[in-house]
């Protein structure tokens, strides 16, 4: 009698790889299983090529090139794309997201992605690697056990300047209020910060982490009137909060 034999490839998994943050040497801030994985994985789901290339030829120099296999993934990507750019993974090869900076679908693109890879029973496995959003919380000295993020303000004041005001309601009842801003816009959402919160209201102030230039400073919006800061084109995380001992 002859042995049956399914064609079905088992499905390999999706990996998320963390990138570096800063302009650090990607093994200063990553563990060396990155370097592992990475020389396991030939396909690459990747928001820019090239800043990808450079960054696998930092983690491991001896991977080869010319093997890789990279596909495009940012905000711009139709939904319809997304099982095409999974196929590899139901065909038996692992594939590693990767994003630009930090960790790929938090503040980043990837969440959609991923959810479809467990839609097809694909396995999703989250590597470890440096969040900014994270790190940030951590050396605030603000509440770590309720806070929420709420990535990039309104572009339009009035509606920011009202968002802010929200916020520091939140922040002054302990809950830790989270947020980004673009580097050009940072001086002006700080004076914004300032002019709309309350003076008791803590802010932490983290910028340039991971990077040799790492500033983290929490205090209050009283305090902060009267501190000199530069933000201008300087990668920021704004957190407010209150005392919570």
């Amino acid at each position: 009698m002859e042995n049956s034999q399914s064609n079905d490839k088992p499905s390999a998994p999706l990996y998320l790889i963390p990138s570096r943050i800063a302009e650090t040497e990607p093994l200063e801030v990553l563990p060396l299983s990155i370097k592992k994985v990475v020389g396991s994985i030939d396909h690459y789901i990747v928001e820019n090529e090239k800043t990808s290339r450079e960054f696998i030829k930092k983690v491991n120099p001896s991977k080869s090139q010319p093997s890789l296999h990279f596909e495009i993934y940012n905000q711009y990507t139709e939904a319809s794309e997304i099982p095409k750019l999974l196929a590899p993974c139901l065909d038996g090869q692992p594939v590693g997201l990767i994003s630009d900076a930090g960790i790929p679908a938090v503040a980043d693109p990837g969440a959609d992605l991923i959810l479809a890879a467990h839609q097809a029973q694909i396995r999703v496995i989250p590597l470890i690697g440096p969040s900014s959003l994270i790190l940030a919380l951590m050396a605030s000295g603000l509440n770590g056990n309720q806070f929420t993020f709420h990535g990039f303000l309104s572009a339009e004041k009035t509606q920011r300047r009202k968002k802010l005001a929200s916020l520091d309601k939140k922040a002054q009842k302990g809950e830790t209020q989270i947020f980004i801003e673009s580097p050009l816009r940072n001086m002006k959402v700080y004076e914004e910060i300032l002019a709309t919160c309350d003076s008791e209201t803590l802010l932490c102030i983290a910028s340039n982490i991971t990077s040799p230039y790492e500033a983290i400073r929490t205090q209050s919006i009283k305090e902060w009137s009267k501190t000199e800061i530069d933000l201008d084109k300087v990668p920021s995380i704004f957190l407010l909060g209150s005392s919570h001992g």
